[in-house]
């Protein structure tokens, strides 16, 4: 059949490209793609009031459309394979009808042939599904563009601009710097801070979650405001020091959205300090708080702490209960790193924090279970006698968990053995493949695998019990 003509062809892929910021081969594959959308629809409708719909899904997987630039136009090419008799007109033709044109034509063999419908036939219906179809490809296209955009950059922080409200998340446009337009992040309810004021048009940093697959939705940018990497790369930018290398950030606590409205947002950040003279402390808080101030402003009011990272678990521990003043910090059960900390009773409200904030961030901070005692009231013989007990129970707990998981390594061994000697009786196609040639005619012996290769088929062990996951170690 002719050609069916799209006047301003070029032009169009063109404009959809600039438009886009896609490919022009790009736009050209969407486009061939929606014309067999639109052509599929043509054949069905065919049918619509008259009888079932006679298609499969695959049905006109033998079918295509190529593109003609030069004289602006399409055509829908079927394959079919050359047999005696046709069942089926769409995927076969009689091989009389092709020796009409071709002589050494051979059943099975495969022809390309133009089905063409003309343009009257088309129909609305298919003009409008090939329309459909070719707006939804490059959607996908640009949503694939931005995971390739965003997935690999090296400054996970973004400026982002309110857009929209879908729901209880905020539609933000962010841009990655390359030069690309922005594009839309969507920031969940869980990662949005409670003082954050998400109106229209209103600016924020924030931290690149993730880029991930959405069914039904493709490539989506997840943003954050509550991620601990956002308070990692504000006081990057807010202390020389720390972009110097000669502070470092060690590790970071952050509740961001807190369990109660009584509590409000706090973090706390352990520093160090790589030379001597240089105190981290004094050079991320800055002359009179004008640097912590800054991070605190972007935050908008957030209360951090900042202490001094220590080697000594002791003073780690002890710093890391700031503002609170401790006079004792007793390491109970070094092993399972649980601690005692004393303090005075007047500290002893300000230690623990509003509903046990402080303590429980100084505990993620630091790695460690903190139990806050009264100093006054500590009686180290029975407070001795309860940990005993609960060492006690810990070592019991990881007796027996190391005794399921040696368990589950030798059933893992064992049934490695069983499946090895079963392929060895009734070897599979992909073991015969890979057995060796001999010298012989006939090809090598078949070799079983040792009890050692065996093995090393098995599946992974389970990993061993994770301990209380401690503050985010950004080293």
């Amino acid at each position: 059949m002719a050609l069916v003509l799209l006047p301003g062809l070029n032009n169009l892929i063109e404009d959809i490209s600039d438009e886009k910021k896609l490919a022009p081969q790009v736009v050209e594959a969407a486009l061939r793609e929606a014309l067999l959308k639109g052509y599929e629809r043509y054949r069905r409708t065919l049918y619509l009031g008259i009888s079932e719909d006679p298609f499969e899904e695959d049905y006109f997987s033998n079918f295509d459309v190529a593109l003609d630039l030069e004289e602006e136009g399409y055509r829908v090419l079927a394959s079919k394979i050359i047999v005696e008799e046709v069942e089926s007109d769409d995927h076969q033709i009689a091989i009389e009808e092709v020796r009409q044109v071709a002589e050494d034509a051979q059943i099975g063999d495969t022809v390309v042939l133009d089905v063409t419908p003309e343009k009257d036939d088309f129909g609305r219906m298919a003009a409008a599904t090939t329309k459909q179809v070719l707006a939804q490809k490059l959607r996908d296209q640009q949503r694939r563009m931005i995971q390739e955009e965003f997935a690999d950059l090296e400054d996970p922080v973004l400026t982002a601009r309110v857009i929209r409200f879908e729901r209880q998340s905020v539609i933000m446009a962010v841009s990655s710097g390359l030069g690309r337009p922005e594009v839309e992040a969507e920031l969940p309810r869980r990662d949005q801070l409670p003082n954050d004021n998400y109106r229209a048009n209103a600016t924020f940093k924030v931290f690149l979650k993730e880029v991930s697959e959405v069914p039904r939705r493709g490539p989506q940018l997840f943003v954050s405001r509550a991620n601990a990497g956002l308070v990692v790369y504000l006081f990057e930018n807010e202390v020389p020091e720390i972009q110097e290398g000669s502070v470092r950030i060690v590790a970071v606590a952050r509740e961001a959205n807190p369990p109660s409205r009584a509590v409000g947002p706090r973090t706390k950040v352990a520093v160090d300090s790589v030379e001597r003279e240089v105190d981290p402390v004094g050079a991320c808080i800055g002359a009179r708080g004008s640097r912590i101030q800054q991070v605190v402003n972007e935050l908008r009011g957030e209360k951090i702490d900042v202490i001094r990272w220590s080697p000594d678990p002791a003073q780690y521990l002890a710093n890391s209960l700031s503002p609170a003043r401790v006079e004792m910090v007793r390491l109970v059960d070094p092993e399972g790193h649980h601690a005692h900390v004393l303090v005075p009773h007047d500290q002893l409200s300000l230690a623990i924090g509003r509903e046990g904030q402080n303590v429980r961030l100084a505990a993620r901070l630091t790695g460690w279970k903190i139990d806050i005692k009264d100093a006054q009231e500590y009686d180290q013989i029975s407070e001795d006698e309860k940990v005993a007990t609960l060492i006690a129970q810990r070592q019991e707990e990881e007796a027996l968990q190391a005794e399921a998981e040696a368990r589950l390594e030798a059933e893992q061994a064992t049934r490695a053995e069983e499946d090895a000697r079963l392929r060895e009786l009734y070897p599979l196609p992909e073991d015969e493949e890979s057995y060796g040639e001999g010298d012989g005619e006939e090809g090598g012996e078949e070799v079983a695998p040792t009890e050692a290769e065996a093995f090393d088929q098995a599946e992974p062990t389970v990993d061993e019990a994770s301990e209380e996951t401690p503050g985010e170690d950004v080293r």
